[in-house]
């Protein structure tokens, strides 16, 4: 389709504002030295442009979207209800606390909700998303040893399957990086983990389930190996969703984790949204949570300043109406539901595991978590079939394709996360879809090479999109 500029056209136009009846006032002001380009379209032209985009775009609503390691399960709408009521969205961030009392008796009620969920103490609801929360709480684990002064603690232990962001936020706060390998179940070597572990260990970036999406068996044994040589032990909370009310991280010896709410707390992703990642700790170090935190005194909710707080990491006090909507999830779901909304991703990922590994090789063929990983190194080499072949067909069956080529530690990988909220019937569609294109590698493995068939936009070429971006229009001078 074209840009709304290409459809642009000179004095086209439509009247949406009422006749201007308070004299006009010209501000003395520099003006711009280019024209400012405006597209020029008539009311049917912008509602039939947008109409296009809107049936262009790929969400949840639209069907399966099975994106391993990103939980993209629907958004229940009474989330989006209630952080649409007028006593939230009409409220100022500057205004005085006591007149917004029923805000903060939400985000104490979210805070010590989460908390009981993770096993942790304390909890600051500023962080803007998971990477944000990764950082912070690294800057927590940083700040723990300096008071301290341990200062000789600058390294950060990752594992060679975590997600790209946790080695980033570690090096953005300050840290070298210590990557370590997974041994051939996925999980961390505990014999490596040893050997790299010192008085220059600041703390472990872990996620469990792990990015395979197994349960690692040592968990415990991780951290307290982590604990002994000095350092602390952080959760990247990407994965929760499979354990939440079940498994508590502060049980397995974590002192720092970060939440996705866009994720396991169902509140949407990227456009849909702005993202929350809070981060909880353990007692000992809720002195350098950013502030402001809110806390309970008697029944009421109060903001308070951390003794030795790391200062503010966002403005005031994080993506507010994002915490409703999770807030709300926690409140719809409940002590039961929560559990089961875990276990039912977990069996959502295991039944397409065990209906798929007749045909497709997994990387570890064993119980999995809520997602699990497909290796299509074998179809590479005898077929010439790749990951991103079976991606992009599934395209053509109306199915988001799941994440390629991660982690990194499996070749030609696909990864597959189901999620709770689809059903049988969904996940055998995909099957079935999944099965087919299988049988079309084996009989006719040029056709897949040309897929997807029936998108907007065919199959681009990869490296050309990746390197010759166009994030403008460029205008005729």
């Amino acid at each position: 389709m074209k840009l709304i500029f290409e459809e642009s056209r000179p004095g086209r136009k439509l009247g949406l504002l009422p006749e201007c009846d308070v004299e006009k006032y010209e501000i003395k002001a520099p003006k711009r030295a280019l024209k400012l380009h405006l597209p020029e379209m008539s009311e049917t032209g912008i509602s039939r442009h947008y109409t296009q985009l809107a049936k262009q775009t790929r969400g949840v609503n639209d069907g399966f979207y099975p994106l391993g390691s990103c939980t993209m399960k629907y958004n229940p709408k009474i989330n989006e209800d209630m952080a649409s009521l007028p006593g939230f969205t009409g409220l100022h961030p500057l205004q005085p606390a006591d007149t917004a009392k029923g805000a903060l008796s939400l985000m104490l009620g979210l805070k010590e909700s989460l908390c009981e969920i993770t096993g942790m103490d304390d909890m600051t609801l500023q962080p803007a998303a998971g990477a944000h929360g990764e950082f912070t709480g690294l800057l927590l684990i940083k700040a723990y040893h300096t008071d301290r002064k341990d200062l000789a603690r600058t390294k950060i232990i990752v594992p060679d399957s975590a997600h790209g962001t946790n080695p980033a936020s570690a090096h953005m706060a300050g840290f070298e990086i210590v990557n370590i390998k997974s041994n051939e179940e996925g999980c961390i070597d505990l014999d490596t983990l040893r050997s790299v572990c010192g008085p220059d260990t600041a703390g472990l970036m872990l996620t469990n389930p792990n990015t395979v999406g197994i349960f690692d068996p040592n968990i415990k044994e991780i951290t307290d190996i982590v604990h002994a040589a000095g350092g602390l032990c952080y959760y990247d909370g990407a994965n929760l969703n499979a354990i939440t009310g079940i498994a508590r991280p502060g049980d397995m010896g974590f002192d720092v984790i970060h939440l996705n709410l866009h994720k396991t707390f169902s509140t949407p992703h990227g456009g849909g949204g702005p993202g929350a990642g809070p981060v909880g700790c353990k007692s000992f170090l809720k002195k350098f949570l950013p502030w402001p935190v809110v806390e309970r005194q008697d029944s009421e909710a109060f903001l308070s300043m951390p003794e030795k707080s790391i200062g503010t990491v966002r403005s005031f006090f994080g993506n507010f109406l994002v915490m409703v909507k999770a807030y709300t999830y926690i409140l719809s779901l409940g002590k039961e539901g929560i559990p089961e909304a875990s276990t039912n991703a977990v069996l959502n990922a295991n039944y397409m595991r065990v209906k798929l590994k007749d045909k497709y090789k997994m990387a570890f063929d064993h119980t999995c978590m809520h997602e699990f990983v497909m290796t299509l190194e074998h179809e590479k080499h005898s077929l010439g079939i790749t990951a991103m072949d079976i991606a992009k067909g599934l395209i053509d069956f109306g199915i988001h394709p799941p994440t390629m080529y991660f982690p990194l530690i499996v070749h030609e990988a696909l990864m597959i996360e189901p999620t709770e909220t689809e059903s049988k019937e969904t996940l055998d569609d995909c099957i079935d879809a999944f099965l087919k294109l299988y049988e079309t590698a084996l009989e006719n493995g040029e056709k897949l090479h040309g897929a997807p068939y029936t998108s907007p936009i065919g199959r681009p070429d990869e490296v050309l999109a990746a390197r010759s971006l166009k994030l403008k229009y460029e205008f005729e001078a």
